[in-house]
């Protein structure tokens, strides 16, 4: 495994040195704007291998994307060959329509420090609550950056990652389903808990068989593709194409959507989110809100 390659993998031609803010900054946004947030393997009858050897070759070699245990892994292993201090951090993610969060560890994400400071990477969440600067690690502090503001508050150890979102134009008014949660003009969403415990990537070995053959798992259940842009994202899940523009007018975020055929998902992957496919995919959008 060499950086070169990596680098080459997200066309990042910045400065390695120094190892400060506008360095790691620069190195994670080329990374979510290059390498898609997605769970295809698992809709293409294949199963998501586990460790940094298998994820290098799937998202460097292979030219794919991958879901957080993929993405982080693989930008731990970055910012550590680059010399920066990296702890890998588990957190559960919040299930809205439960109101509660996963009592599992289901998310990973990075502590990296930073010019002398503890910062939070996240790599690997995607769609509208993926971080495009690191986090300074700071209690209650708002932290606005062009996705919206972000926010980490501690409770007795417990830290929780929020996210202040804008209100949505869209021109598709019968459409709620972009967030998986609701409303889309919420004015807090909460995303994840988690503490500053230090854990081995090794304790995601049971999640990362759980996540993809759960039934009720949201990667079972969605076939998901996002990519971060220069100002917003596009996302793919099942059948349904939207692209977001963050902070279109009015701090307001702009919201378009398009129902494509089988034949349009395959382009589509190629043309704008660089990915093919050795398999077929066989897009899925089903509700995580149980019927009965």
């Amino acid at each position: 495994m060499k950086l070169k390659e990596y680098f080459a993998r997200i066309s990042y031609k910045g400065l390695t040195r120094p190892l400060d803010l506008k360095t790691s900054t620069a190195i994670l946004q080329r990374h979510i704007r290059s390498v898609p947030f997605e769970n295809l393997t698992i809709h293409c009858g294949e199963t998501i291998e586990f460790g940094l050897e298998a994820v290098y070759k799937k998202i460097v070699k292979n030219h794919r994307g991958g879901w957080c245990l993929e993405n982080n892994l693989l930008l731990s292993w970055v910012f550590q060959t680059m010399g920066y201090a990296v702890t890998l951090l588990g957190a559960h993610v919040y299930v809205p329509h439960e109101n509660r969060y996963d009592d599992a560890m289901n998310h990973l994400l990075l502590k990296v420090v930073i010019d002398g400071k503890a910062y939070i990477i996240d790599g690997g969440f995607g769609i509208a609550f993926q971080m495009w600067q690191p986090l300074e690690l700071v209690s209650g502090k708002d932290q606005p950056q062009k996705p919206g503001v972000f926010r980490v508050t501690e409770d007795n150890g417990v830290w929780y990652f929020d996210k202040i979102k804008r209100k949505v134009y869209s021109s598709d008014s019968e459409n709620k389903s972009l967030y998986f949660d609701g409303p889309e003009d919420l004015a807090c969403k909460k995303i994840f808990s988690f503490t500053l415990k230090p854990r081995s990537i090794e304790e995601f070995r049971e999640q990362n068989t759980i996540l993809q053959t759960a039934p009720e798992s949201l990667f079972v259940k969605k076939s998901i593709c996002s990519l971060q842009t220069t100002n917003g994202f596009l996302v793919l899940i099942g059948w349904t194409l939207t692209e977001t523009k963050y902070d279109y007018k009015d701090n307001m975020d702009l919201v378009e959507r398009s129902t494509l055929t089988d034949e349009e998902v395959e382009k589509t992957l190629k043309e704008r989110f660089n990915i093919r496919l050795k398999k077929k995919l066989v897009p899925v959008n089903e509700s995580l809100v149980p019927t009965s």
